[in-house]
Parts: C-alpha cells; structure tokens; sequence
C-alpha cells in the first residue's frame, strides 16, 4: 500500500470540493443490502469488462440483476472501458461508479429525473445552494450560473454531481459527441472515473481506493456509503460480458 499521508489527501480535498450529495442520507432500498465494510480493503471488484465489449448488451443482460438503469448503466461500463485505455493502471471498476452514481442521484433518477435515449438527465439534476448552512461549504458562483443557474452561488451538478469549477477541470465528454455534459450520463461518469483515477491513483489498491472516493466526497460516512454499495453490485453481478460485435 502507498504511504501518500491521508491527511494530506484531505487537505486537497478540501481545497478543491468536487460536489454535495443530493440524497439526506444512504438510500440502498430492501433490494441493496449493505455489505459490512473494511477499511482496510477496496470493495470486491467485479471482472474486467473486456475491450471491445457491446456495452449496450452487458447493460441489458446486467440491470435487472443489478437493478440500474439500462442507460445509466451504460455508462458506467463505457467509463470503466475508457478510463483503462487513458489510465490503465487504476483498474478501476464499473461498480465503484455505480457505488458512487447510487448515493449521488440514485443513478439519475434523483427527483423523477431519467436518462433519455441520448443519456442526458431530463429534469436536470441541481444540488442545492452552497450557501455554508446545513453542514455545507460556502461555494460562490464560478461561472455565472451557466452549468447551475445561480448567479450567486453553486450548486452540484448532474448525476454525478461535480461543481460548475470542477466540472471545468474535470468534464469529460464520454458519449463523442465533441461537448461535455454534466447532465449527460457518459460524460458524468467518465468525468468521475477521471477524478477517482486522478494523482496516478489505483483503485485496486485499498488505500488509493479510499484517497479516490475521499477526494470525492470528504465524509468518512460518504465513502463507507459507497464501499458497501459497490462491493454489492461487484457480488451480485456476475453476467459474462457479450463479446464485441
């Protein structure tokens, strides 16, 4: 396990907060159990989705087990695939995503909202106003509103939930169409994929696992929300991936 001090990855994280869960509190639902967390270890990581795998084939064989949307399902195995070809060394998982993806908006359906078609979230997912009461930050606006529509203050934003000054360091555009979209799935989950691979990290590794989803979300409570979570989608999916077409 690497040495990078843990303290010190917080002190980074406070200095660039990637975004505020929407959800009050974890939402696993009867069908999700929590899976007992170690500390000590990264969750059960699910096979590697092979190159070249027909991600729309893996979602549909995979989501009534996993109980994720298809669409949104997509995505987090399209950001696995891409995330390994930019940064092969983080092996990171579809499932932590959709660890991530769970407590964030439920999978983008936080609120009535669902992935269309094209992936993008219809109604738009916006977090509430940093204004620095209710145990969070005080975030002025960084852009003029134009990711959160406040002018004043920002709000996370999307699925996944990044801040307007994060998304512009972080965004991605995971679906090829030549923009990135905090609304639209494929962008949102490789544009998380890239931030918990970020500093080199591997999230095989406990520590780096940890560093990533930290770095994510400061909270302790948040992180162990998101082990458990993906190491139960990790455990309860296990459909072989279609080969590519």
């Amino acid at each position: 396990m690497r040495t990078q001090s843990l303290l010190a990855a917080i002190g980074g994280i406070l200095a660039l907060i990637v975004l505020v869960s929407l959800a009050t509190g974890p939402d696993f639902g009867p069908s999700l159990p929590r899976t007992p967390v170690d500390r000590q270890s990264a969750p059960p990581a699910s096979a590697p989705l092979p190159a070249g795998t027909d991600v729309v084939a893996w979602a549909r064989a995979t989501a009534a087990e996993a109980e994720i949307p298809e669409r949104t399902l997509q995505a987090y195995a399209n950001a696995e695939l891409r995330q390994r070809e930019r940064t092969p060394d983080c092996r990171l998982s579809w499932a932590t995503l959709a660890g991530v993806g769970r407590i964030e908006s439920r999978h983008a359906t936080f609120r009535g909202a669902e992935p269309g078609p094209d992936g993008r979230v219809d109604p738009p997912i916006i977090g509430i106003p940093l204004d620095g009461t209710g145990g969070t930050r005080r975030v002025a606006d960084t852009d003029g509103g134009r990711l959160d529509g406040d002018p004043v203050l920002d709000r996370a934003v999307g699925p996944m939930q990044f801040l307007p000054g994060t998304w512009a360091r972080y965004g991605a555009d995971g679906n090829g169409d030549g923009v990135a979209d905090p609304q639209q799935v494929d962008d949102a989950a490789l544009a998380a994929a890239g931030y918990l691979c970020a500093n080199g990290r591997d999230v095989a590794d406990a520590g780096d696992w940890w560093r990533g989803v930290l770095a994510y979300n400061a909270s302790g409570d948040y992180a162990r929300d998101v082990w458990s979570a993906a190491a139960d989608y990790a455990q309860r999916t296990a459909v072989p991936a279609p080969p590519a077409p």
